[in-house]
């Protein structure tokens, strides 16, 4: 048996790209799900993804159960900050790849979770059951697992409607200007690297924002720690709205801006705190993820550690986002 989900199309669109939307996954992810006899408008079978679907039309999805498959060997653990009925929320740390893909040869969070018989939601599909957010693979700290379809679409709607709050902490070179930046700008897939997105006109891509605050300067003057907020959560957000400003994250090869850059071990940022309003108990939960050691060694070495205490205290950062932006 499947599990069935249907939503109802507000505008002219194509399918696979009002689909994207709406249950997180990619066009070719979609394409998948057509091509496995999965998806439906108005009860017509769909065979092609690039329909054009009218306003009041409705899509329904049948998300097939996972295929038993040869488990990958998961030779990693991961840090639990809290787990009950309907949600897991854990520390991710920098090197795990979120969910499996055709490119992923190696066992993922999704895999963790299910080695460790984690009941997840499936509203996502075979490949992301649980995953609400993502996080990329050398990026660490929180996320909140979904355990049922409820919590999903709960928790899917606080990202909707930003009542679910994410900062993030980097490193960056050169620093920033200003004690508050905010970029609001869309972003798209590179048209020079396929690995890269890139900011693009205003009738592309999809909106994005995002607010950065400075936080400490490095002792040589080269590198600032900085806190980060989303107010969307669009692939490689952080990376990109910096990029724009010619800034980078230490350790981010990928949007450097030379080839020259300091080497690092991983990239340096972390999802430091997450909250969001429980979806049974409509308790409003906070969390904090824990640096690892390598990034916590790179801050220390190149920062003022009495300095560091006070602006990575977690009232500090929530306090210097309060704004009506």
């Amino acid at each position: 048996m499947s599990d069935i989900k249907s939503y109802i199309c507000d505008n002219s669109e194509r399918l696979d790209v009002f689909l994207a939307e709406q249950i997180g996954q990619t066009r070719s992810q979609i394409a998948q799900l057509i091509k496995q006899d999965c998806v439906f408008i108005d009860d017509k079978k769909v065979t092609r993804p690039g329909v054009k679907l009218k306003p009041e039309q409705t899509v329904r999805v049948e998300f097939p159960h996972a295929k038993s498959e040869p488990a990958l060997q998961v030779d990693f653990d991961i840090e639990t900050l809290y787990e009950d009925d309907d949600v897991l929320v854990i520390n991710k740390p920098s090197g795990v790849t979120v969910h499996p893909a055709p490119s992923v040869k190696e066992a993922t969070l999704v895999d963790w979770l299910k080695h460790k018989g984690v009941r997840l939601s499936t509203i996502s599909g075979e490949e992301r059951h649980g995953i609400v957010h993502r996080l990329d693979k050398g990026t660490s700290g929180t996320m909140v697992i979904a355990k049922n379809n409820v919590a999903h679409e709960f928790l899917s709607l606080q990202l909707q409607d930003k009542t679910m709050g994410r900062y993030y902490i980097a490193v960056i070179t050169p620093s920033l200007k200003d004690d508050i930046t905010i970029i609001e700008k869309n972003i798209g897939r590179s048209t020079h690297n396929r690995l890269k997105m890139a900011c693009v006109e205003d009738n592309k891509g999809k909106t994005a924002k995002t607010m950065f605050k400075t936080l400490a300067l490095s002792t040589d003057e080269q590198n600032q720690l900085i806190a980060c907020k989303l107010f969307t959560g669009r692939t490689h957000q952080i990376r990109v709205h910096l990029e724009s400003k010619n800034r980078h994250i230490l350790g981010d090869h990928i949007y450097a801006l030379s080839p020259k850059v300091e080497k690092s071990e991983r990239i340096l940022l972390h999802a430091y705190m997450i909250y969001f309003i429980h979806p049974t108990t409509k308790e409003k939960l906070f969390f904090t993820a824990e640096l690892d050691t390598v990034m916590k060694e790179s801050i220390a070495n190149k920062f003022n550690t009495e300095q560091i205490n006070e602006v990575m205290d977690t009232d500090y950062i929530l306090h210097s986002f309060t704004t009506d932006s």
